[in-house]
């Protein structure tokens, strides 16, 4: 089996604006936001490594925050997913995969979670 590193952010909230129904449309919904990367890692991680030997971790929470175009409604979370993990592989070729979880917070009666995950392998 191949090595592999996951660099993981998890549960953070970010205010975006999606949904479908009326009720939803025009505001900004917050939601909770979870990726994981796989990246080709190097050779080796010494105590001396630099950060360029892997990916910074705010490069993933930026994806789905500042690198959302400003006033743009995601009328599905799936394609705020699928804009997330493009906006990843464009950022760096290693990068071999994404998932992103995104739970919606104000549709929770119970504190469930309703939310979908998306896992996107890099297309060669």
């Amino acid at each position: 089996m191949a090595d592999s590193l996951i660099l993981e952010v998890a549960d953070f909230e970010v205010d975006v604006l999606t949904g479908v129904y009326s009720e939803e449309t025009g505001k900004p919904q917050p939601l909770r936001i979870s990726i994981a990367v796989r990246l080709t890692p190097a050779e080796r991680y010494l105590p001396d490594t630099p950060l360029s030997a892997s990916k910074n971790y705010m490069d993933l929470k930026a994806a789905a925050s500042e690198a959302l175009p400003e006033g743009l409604h995601f009328t599905l979370i799936e394609a705020l997913g699928d804009h997330i993990c493009e906006t990843l592989f464009l950022q760096d070729e290693r990068v071999e995969a994404v998932t992103v979880k995104i739970v919606k917070l104000a549709i929770a009666e119970h504190n469930e979670k309703i939310g979908m995950t998306l896992t996107r392998e890099r297309r060669r």
